[in-house]
């Protein structure tokens, strides 16, 4: 049984149980041991009726609050995960400005360690190191005592929706615990299944913490310009806000697994261009050779922004887009993807097979974010529904963030997507590189001699 005991203007609840069993500090001249107390409010009063925590339990319930961050974190798995063992020049195969834009995150993520200043962006690939440094600055904040909630943005949304089910916790007590951690990490940024409630969370989370300039690493595979308008706003902020784009390719597979057929065009360099002299070329022609050949020697040393080749079949286009891949994987400046268009489509087709043990949405990112991209022979495939709808989010993805690019296309005409259309008639972002010269006849190749038999 439990009797009232009044003191100043509290109602203390006195429980006649052992002290061993109550939670508050049976020492305690406010709840003797009870751990919670009433107030007296006039009715009608928020609060009125609602027992408050005992001060002498804070600290109890604060190192309750780390453990419920700690595990709703799973940072037990990804303790492994740390700056001691981050490659941060990658593997030996990389260019150096994959390895540089991998270094500058690594060593943005070490600074934002030590100071929990503002918000950190990680972009980049899947495999790119993103997670690691993220897990890395966890686990070396959490080794401060600072309480660190490590989440994947699928399941943070997942933990609010199941709280309206959950009989020890309120949702606005998990929301509030959420946006209110010293340190937020949000892993995964863009794979939530993105409904209208799921966004108003993430803003009203994001929103808080912005305006109460409280520390968040956020990991996306996104570029600025997919994510919503008014996450983006904050993530703008360059004062508050820094954004880390990694270009390294998946450190979990060795190699460059491009759908492409690059390692058969080694021999398409710019030294082995022919500019044609013995087939008696007009001189618009022998001209737009040669304008093509100085575009595209230009566009290998600098790569910024798009090139977009034309011309008939066999005229020398992708042997000047191979030669551009060619060059800068020579130079290792990057791991340039060459892909055929109509190649493509089937290479993503094929992650529906039953034996594809990769995910659609996987290897088209790996297309659209790699950091050369070439595609040849636009305008062949077979335009269905689904390949136009693929190539336009393609084209979208890297249009908006000005990725370097280059396209062979026979001709501009406008039987195509008026959309991809429009992307390549961009001045301010494509070069069109028109090449009028007909189809290489070339010189009759000698023929290997057979070896006798004896």
């Amino acid at each position: 049984m439990a009797s009232n005991t009044q003191i100043g203007n509290r109602t203390e609840p006195s429980l006649e149980l052992p002290k061993n069993d109550l939670p508050g500090d049976p020492n305690c001249e406010i709840c003797s041991g009870v751990g919670y107390f009433h107030v007296e409010l006039p009715v009608g009063h928020p609060e009125f009726g609602q027992l408050q925590v005992c001060p002498c339990r804070q600290g109890d319930l604060t190192q309750q609050a780390h453990q419920r961050l700690f595990a709703m974190s799973n940072l037990e798995e990804l303790q492994h995960l740390t700056f001691d063992n981050f490659k941060f020049r990658g593997r030996i195969d990389y260019g150096p400005i994959e390895a540089q834009s991998l270094e500058a995150a690594y060593e943005s993520s070490q600074q934002f360690a030590r100071s929990l200043d503002g918000w950190l962006v990680l972009q980049g690939g899947f495999g790119c190191g993103k997670t690691h440094l993220a897990a890395a600055i966890a686990n070396s904040v959490v080794d401060f005592g600072i309480p660190t909630l490590f989440i994947t943005v699928p399941d943070l949304l997942d933990f609010l929706r199941f709280s309206y089910d959950d009989p020890e916790s309120t949702f606005e007590e998990r929301f509030e615990e959420i946006r209110n951690v010293p340190l937020l990490i949000m892993d995964d940024f863009g794979t939530q299944n993105a409904t209208n409630w799921a966004q108003e969370k993430l803003f009203q989370i994001m929103n808080f913490r912005y305006i109460n300039k409280l520390p968040m690493i956020i990991t996306t595979n996104l570029m600025m310009a997919e994510i919503e308008p008014r996450i983006l706003s904050r993530l703008s902020d360059t004062e508050f806000v820094r954004t880390m784009r990694i270009l390294a390719p998946d450190f979990r597979r060795p190699g460059h697994d491009s759908p492409g057929p690059l390692e058969n065009l080694h021999k398409f360099t710019f030294d082995t261009f022919k500019m044609r002299k013995n087939e008696n070329l007009s001189p618009a022609d022998t001209q737009s050779l040669e304008k093509a050949l100085a575009e595209t020697l230009d566009f290998a040393e600098y790569p910024d922004g798009w090139l977009v080749i034309t011309g008939p079949y066999g005229c020398g286009k992708t042997h000047l887009a191979a030669a551009v891949a060619n060059y800068q994987a020579e130079k290792g400046y990057h791991v340039p993807m060459f892909v055929v268009v109509p190649d493509l489509m089937d290479h993503l087709r094929a992650t529906f097979g039953p034996r594809s043990t990769v995910s659609l949405d996987h290897r088209f990112d790996e297309v659209r974010q790699a950091p050369l991209l070439i595609l040849d022979d636009l305008g062949t495939q077979n335009m269905t529904p689904w390949a136009r709808e693929k190539l336009y989010q393609l084209f979208n993805y890297r249009y908006y963030a000005e990725m370097p690019t280059i396209i062979t296309t026979p001709e501009l005409k406008g039987e195509m997507d008026p959309r991809l259309l429009s992307r390549m008639q961009d001045k301010r972002l494509c070069t069109i590189c028109p090449i009028t010269a007909p189809s290489y006849r070339g010189t009759k190749r000698a023929r290997k001699k057979r070896r006798r038999r004896s």
